[in-house]
């Protein structure tokens, strides 16, 4: 298979002020198209570095794939760079700008000479047309057929360029036949080390099919990857290793491919014609906003209450202050009772609560920032468990509320995939 580089451009990726969410989009799509990824780099607007990282890369790949650094401003140097490594010149393509200039006719404004230069690109390359932006892209091929193709750093006009102008020209450059499918496997319940401990010997003896474990907050992904001409022949390769993988796993797998958790909840509560309350307090709304992200949660989701305060759990939910007398806001009896109130208040079926210590403060050696207490209301009576969780406020809130959706899920399924 061919294989490529891909740099991504931009002072910001390296300053932390941006996050690079293009690598993994192209990367995603090189492989599915049949082209493997050998490294991928993210270098500063400089000149002389992003030359001597496409040069060094180029010594290695068949190609080089670049996002950014082709706007209007004096920074944007990826295409002169190219032209360094290729040692051509500039030359302004003459159809872009007649483009860039109805553009600017349009809305009206007037076109710079700096909005010019970016219908600028090295002499001799292909021009990928741009239909969500100003600045073309352009493939850029060396004597011995290595080439160097550039995209905008704007991801919605990279991913247009690259899936309707890119692709379909590496595919026919490179005339590759197998692409690399992917199926994943959502695991809740289980750390990374105990599922790579149940499924150590298929990582070893599994070349095509591939396995990968990736480590989420609270849940973890088994990629099961293979080379194949089409999506038929690949789909007869994954199945046998996924039904393996799923036997060693049983009670854990929760959905596949683009699957949530929350989304498989709300698909095993319409099923049973339930529907769900929440009572939060140290998750603080983050279930509810689970459920509520989704489209059409509301024919399943009918509410939730966060009572923070204990006197908001007593006036909202029934708590009992007794309770929270003798065992404290973070135990067992409140999660219980709050899951009950909120049952009774919403007239659900289904009920979810959660109480514990966020942090950072607050806890004590009996009670730790952490310790989350999660109970579940249902048909068939309440289920309750702590969790401890690590990390900051903002991951203990996060790995609760995966807790809690882990636990619902847990009695929906029965345990049973």
């Amino acid at each position: 298979m061919p294989n490529v580089e891909i740099v991504a451009i931009g002072t910001e990726l390296l300053l932390g002020q941006l996050v690079d969410t293009n690598t993994a989009f192209i990367a995603q799509h090189l492989a599915d198209a049949g082209i493997d990824v050998y490294a991928t780099h993210a270098i500063g607007d400089n000149r002389e570095r992003i030359a001597a990282a496409i040069g060094v890369a180029l010594a290695r790949a068949d190609g080089i794939v670049t996002t950014g650094g082709l706007g209007p401003t004096v920074d944007d140097v990826t295409k002169e760079a190219v032209c360094d490594v290729l040692g051509v010149e500039c030359e302004r393509h003459a159809p872009t700008i007649e483009r860039m200039e109805a553009f600017f006719v349009s809305i009206g404004r007037e076109m710079r000479e700096n909005n010019r230069r970016q219908a600028d690109v090295p002499r001799g390359s292909l021009v990928l047309g741009n239909a969500r932006g100003t600045a073309p892209g352009f493939i850029a091929t060396r004597s011995d057929g290595k080439f160097v193709a550039s995209l905008p750093g704007v991801p919605n006009e990279m991913k247009t360029m690259l899936v309707d102008e890119l692709l379909p020209r590496l595919r026919e450059q490179f005339k590759t036949t197998q692409g690399i499918v992917t199926r994943v496997l959502h695991v809740t319940g289980l750390a990374e080390s105990e599922i790579d401990h149940r499924i150590d010997d298929l990582f070893r003896w599994s070349e095509n099919p591939k396995i990968a474990v990736l480590a989420h907050v609270g849940t973890c992904d088994v990629k099961i990857m293979v080379k194949a001409a089409d999506d038929e022949s690949a789909h007869v390769a994954i199945a046998p290793l996924e039904i393996e993988i799923r036997g060693r796993l049983r009670g854990h797998v929760y959905g596949t491919d683009g699957q949530t958790l929350p989304e498989r909840v709300l698909s095993l509560l319409r099923e049973r014609t339930w529907r769900l309350a929440v009572a939060e307090s140290c998750t603080g709304g983050r279930v509810a906003a689970a459920f509520t992200e989704i489209p059409g949660a509301s024919d399943v989701f009918a509410g939730g209450i966060v009572a923070y305060e204990n006197q908001a759990k007593i006036a909202f939910l029934g708590v009992d202050a007794a309770a929270i007398d003798v065992y404290g806001a973070v135990s067992k009896h409140v999660a219980e009772a709050m899951a009950l109130g909120a049952a009774r208040r919403f007239a659900t079926d289904v009920a979810l609560a959660t109480t514990g210590v966020a942090g950072p403060g607050g806890g004590s050696q009996e009670k730790p920032v952490g310790l989350v207490w999660i109970a579940a209301s249902f048909p068939g009576g309440v289920r309750t468990i702590s969790v401890n969780v690590p990390g900051m406020r903002s991951e203990v809130q996060h790995r609760a509320t995966q807790a809690s959706l882990s636990l619902l899920w847990g009695i929906l399924a029965d345990k049973e995939e």
